[in-house]
């Protein structure tokens, strides 16, 4: 649900945002307008076509793995930032440079 009025935004899971596209997608197939469709499911036009860029043709498994993927990627991105940091802390401390 995205921010309307004060309310916080919600957090959905890869597998909800998965299932949420395809009940939407039902809906548009039974006759209702895409804009009915999000309003069931509780979500903006807007956040429908962003997650069905992302998440479009994806089954729930792959979905959660992608979002397993995407986290480890972050996890390890952030350890190489560091081991680069420490690496140039160390060379500044063995040139002398402190």
């Amino acid at each position: 649900m995205e921010e309307k009025l004060g309310m916080p935004i919600k957090r959905y899971k890869a597998e909800q945002i998965v299932t949420m596209l395809r009940q939407i997608e039902v809906s548009i197939a039974n006759g209702k307008t895409t804009p009915q469709a999000c309003n069931e499911v509780a979500i903006t036009v807007q956040t429908y076509y962003r997650w069905r860029k992302e998440y479009g043709g994806l089954k729930l498994e792959q979905a959660k793995r992608m979002k397993d993927l995407e986290k480890e990627n972050t996890r390890l991105k952030r350890l190489v930032a560091e081991l680069l940091l420490e690496k140039q802390v160390l060379k500044d401390v063995a040139s002398g440079n402190f």
